[in-house]
């Protein structure tokens, strides 16, 4: 008659087994959580660069394609430019046609394409206080009256330099991206 309880017993775990699975996916999720941080913080951070960089191509193209100038420039409202000593590119900017490369919206039609203030808390900003835009003229070239690259720099929140970014304009126009410690001169 045992013999018969023993066998209509449910089998299960033992607190044991129980235990070591969970150690087991306690160790897992110790090694994977700092890579999947690094993965999403990595991704975000390049995303919002190369928001940026798109912008800058795309404004740099149009100048050319429209023979006009085409300004790229810090906007908090999405309608007008912030203006000069505001180097926080983070709140968000506008591309639009600058007939007259004076960098102010001629009128809201004239505006191109707007991009609101980041929803994270990276920081985008300006290694210059003149480079709060950037206007390319008719051939693409960027005249900003300065012989240096421009940078704008990408840090998150903990100002990790393993994820900062960097945007930078040549004088001559041509943006690119980078990552920390490398270009000329080197992302900070």
């Amino acid at each position: 008659m045992s013999a018969m309880l023993s066998m209509r017993r449910n089998p299960g775990f033992t607190i044991i087994e129980l235990v070591v699975v969970i150690m087991i996916v306690g160790i897992l999720f110790a090694i994977g959580l700092p890579s999947y941080k690094y993965v999403t913080t990595s991704n975000r951070m390049t995303s919002e660069v190369n928001l940026l960089l798109g912008d800058m191509q795309f404004a740099r193209s149009q100048a050319i394609k429209e023979g006009q100038p085409v300004t790229v420039c810090i906007s908090t409202n999405g309608i007008q430019c912030a203006g000069v000593g505001n180097v926080n590119w983070q709140d968000g900017w506008i591309v639009f046609m600058d007939i007259n490369a004076t960098k102010s919206v001629p009128a809201v039609s004239d505006i191109l394409r707007v991009e609101p203030k980041f929803t994270s808390t990276d920081t985008f900003v300006a290694s210059s206080p003149v480079f709060w835009a950037a206007t390319f003229n008719r051939a693409g070239y960027a005249p900003t009256g300065v012989a240096t690259t421009l940078t704008v720099n990408l840090h998150d929140s903990t100002d990790n330099a393993q994820w900062t970014r960097c945007l930078a304009v040549t004088p001559i126009g041509s943006p690119s991206t980078e990552r920390a410690g490398i270009g000329t001169p080197p992302c900070t």
